[in-house]
């Protein structure tokens, strides 16, 4: 059994914002396998499939800092390993809609991804970051960042980055994880001239 999460914020206001990139990549799953109607559980929104085993999609509906109450739910319930868990996240530290998989690691300052480890116990789960970009400003709140929308430019990147996490997290379900880093750690983002 797998378990995958898309971090983001629930509610319309946080719709295509940066954080929210974990549900877009989800979404656009679901999308693929033909599932439009997202379950609710306790604390997050669902989606089961079988691919070919049974795979649980899942939006906390926790807000992002509380993240790990929903993932921990599932875990706790289905006695899902951690390295059976993919987590979708946004990354400040990746430029926008560049993808870099990862086996496990650090919270890296990401409050869900800090949720996460502090209800599951471990940083040992494999992660999908897609890059959001860092303020083009030092002094510009990050918070803010975070929180609003994309450029128009950026907004081809981050299509391109949504379909390039749904591969990679189809290719995750298969069981080779060293193939899924050999393809998609690779730089594709396309660079804006100034």
């Amino acid at each position: 059994m797998k378990l995958v999460v898309g971090l983001g914020n629930i509610g319309k206001e946080y719709v295509g914002t940066r954080h929210n990139i974990g549900f877009m990549v989800v979404e656009e799953v679901a999308h693929r396998w033909g599932e439009s109607t997202w379950k609710k559980a306790d604390n997050a929104l669902y989606i089961e499939h079988r691919s070919p085993e049974k795979v649980f999609v899942i939006k906390p509906t926790t807000y992002m800092n509380l993240s790990g109450i929903a993932v921990a739910d599932f875990v706790n319930f289905y006695h899902i390993d951690p390295s059976d868990i993919l987590v979708i996240q946004d990354d400040l530290d990746l430029p926008c809609g560049q993808i870099r998989v990862r086996r496990k690691g650090s919270p890296g300052g990401h409050n869900g991804l800090k949720s996460i480890q502090e209800h599951l116990g471990t940083q040992e789960y494999p992660r999908i970051k897609v890059g959001i970009s860092h303020p083009e400003h030092e002094r510009k709140d990050v918070i803010d960042h975070v929180l609003h929308q994309f450029s128009s430019f950026e907004r081809e990147n981050i299509a391109e980055a949504v379909n390039r996490a749904a591969d990679a997290l189809e290719m995750w379900l298969k069981g080779d994880m060293d193939k899924v880093m050999q393809e998609f750690n690779k730089k594709t983002i396309k660079v804006e001239v100034l």
